[in-house]
């Protein structure tokens, strides 16, 4: 679906050695993870069965809300260690092995947070993240504007936040049995132009992409 070009990264080195010193730090604002948290509360159901990939040492899940199992991925062990909703975790390079460590029909619901812009190969990971999920499980992609500009993929670096949020429908629909993507985009207030001149940021825009697997029909 991409080509070879919007794959590319401006720093082509490996990502394990970009992400080998842990980041204890939020990557948006309040503002952005209460909504993403109140989405969670929304679409996961109690004593589920969590996957959060691309994690950190935050997973902004509701915080009274009892799951069955979270499993963490990621690329710092450290970061992921310090997690305190996650029960076990892995580090894995997804630009690398796209095939996650898990049998079909595991998880109940997968989540990717603020990270979707630096896959490179987002069609098998996506299509992993499908395999992986439960018929009528749910997959929910959040993102905002914010990057690290030097690791996200050329598609992603050199388009507008509406670009962004078709690219990720467009990653879900290229694997067959996701349902029709719905979206979630508040953009915030609007910002006095006199304080962004003065270089303070509006809140962080929150969008979100959400798809399910849906059942299969045996006729």
């Amino acid at each position: 679906m991409l080509a070879a070009s919007q794959r590319q990264k401006l720093d082509e080195a490996n990502d394990s050695l970009f992400y080998s010193a842990p980041r204890f730090v939020t990557h948006v604002d309040e503002r952005f993870i209460e909504q993403l948290t109140e989405l969670y509360q929304e679409k996961l159901q109690p004593n589920s069965c969590i996957l959060d990939l691309m994690s950190s040492w935050v997973s902004h899940l509701p915080p009274d809300m009892e799951f069955a199992r979270v499993e963490g991925h990621g690329l710092n062990a450290e970061e992921l260690a310090k997690n305190p909703r996650l029960d076990s975790y892995f580090v894995q390079n997804l630009n690398e092995n796209h095939t996650l460590p898990f049998e079909d029909r595991t998880f109940d619901a997968v989540l990717n947070t603020v990270s979707v812009q630096y896959l490179q190969y987002p069609e098998q990971v996506f299509a992993e993240m499908y395999r992986v999920l439960k018929p009528g499980g749910i997959a929910i992609v959040s993102f905002s504007n914010r990057m690290f500009y030097q690791k996200a993929i050329a598609a992603w670096r050199d388009s507008s936040d509406a670009s962004h949020i078709a690219l990720v429908k467009r990653y879900f629909e290229s694997v067959k049995g996701f349902s029709q993507p719905t979206v979630v985009a508040n953009q915030g207030p609007a910002m006095n132009p006199l304080l962004q001149m003065m270089g303070m940021a509006s809140s962080d825009p929150f969008y979100a992409v959400l798809s399910e697997r849906m059942e299969v029909l045996v006729g």
